[in-house]
């Protein structure tokens, strides 16, 4: 495959998946409403770096994850019939965007990229941010590369939940406050739960894909069927995990995060009727997207009341 710019950048794009960096941009904006009620201003120069830095190191990470699914063929065992645009990866290497050398540079500068960022703002703004960004990058690493490979043993949720919930919303929190606070990470609860439920129900797509491939995350242990259960479970615990933070606060706003139960009615309805029928599926993919962003945008407005 002859060097092409075009391709290059369309490759990246697609790695960085602007539209499903929400998953990291939730949790900073709830984190940083939080900051900005406990100290009255937001510094922007640094949520930016904070941002950026976040960032990268998920486009390295699905970078890595490219390479390792592609070597194990996990997303060339993807069929037609099977393929959405939450199925397979992002599909890089597959559809001849970049090559497998391509995509290990675009993982290497990246994550140096974020490690620089992570120093600079531990350096300058936070020490305890080193320590949560040193965790963060781990995971990041960790959660493909052998011999951890932790999304192809049963790990992956559990990465994804701890990562994209307490360690972003209070490496937001810490660098915008210098503090910890029991409330944040509360809050960061019940965003780890709701984007541990975007991850839970992508995975059914890929679901003989990933058995083939030996990729066992816990849709392919358990079975589509049985799947549904922990996806209904994962929803009860992120709007239970509300009344400990309203009792802890004192503060009836945080209940504006039930304005997404409708859209998590809708998504279960349709899982359980069509978890084997993936084009149908596709709706619940889409309304578990919604209530992870309808609820991180009610914790962030409820943040500022809180």
């Amino acid at each position: 495959m002859k060097p092409s710019a075009s391709r290059i950048v369309q490759g990246i794009w697609r790695l960085a998946d602007p539209k499903l960096c929400i998953a990291s941009t939730v949790p900073m904006i709830v984190g940083a409403a939080m900051a900005y009620n406990a100290v009255g201003s937001i510094n922007f120069y640094w949520f930016f770096w904070s941002l950026f830095g976040v960032y990268l190191i998920e486009t390295g990470k699905n970078a890595i994850n490219e390479v390792v699914d592609y070597n194990s063929g996990v997303d060339r065992f993807v069929s037609a019939d099977k393929r959405t645009p939450f199925s397979g990866g992002k599909k890089t290497i597959v559809d001849g965007l970049l090559t497998i050398e391509d995509t290990k540079i675009i993982a290497f500068v990246t994550m140096l990229a974020a490690v620089i960022i992570g120093i600079y703002i531990s350096v300058m703004r936070e020490t305890l941010v080193f320590w949560i960004g040193i965790v963060g990058f781990l995971i990041s690493i960790i959660y493909s590369i052998p011999p951890f490979k932790l999304c192809y043993r049963g790990l992956g949720e559990l990465a994804i939940g701890f990562t994209y919930g307490p360690l972003v919303l209070l490496g937001t929190y810490v660098v915008q406050t210098h503090n910890f606070e029991l409330k944040a990470f509360i809050v960061s609860l019940v965003i780890g739960f709701l984007i541990t439920n975007v991850v839970w129900i992508n995975q059914y797509p890929d679901y003989e894909a990933d058995a083939k491939g030996k990729k066992l995350n816990w849709v392919v242990r358990m079975g589509k069927k049985q799947g549904i259960k922990v996806y209904i479970l994962l929803y009860l615990l992120a709007y239970l995990t509300l009344l400990p933070l309203v009792l802890y606060t004192r503060n009836i706003y945080w209940l504006l995060a039930l304005l997404s139960i409708p859209a998590a009615k809708r998504s279960v309805i349709v899982a359980k009727k069509y978890y084997n029928d993936i084009p149908k599926l596709v709706e619940a993919n889409i309304k578990t997207i919604q209530v992870y962003q309808i609820t991180g945008l009610a914790l962030a407005v409820a943040a500022l009341f809180a």
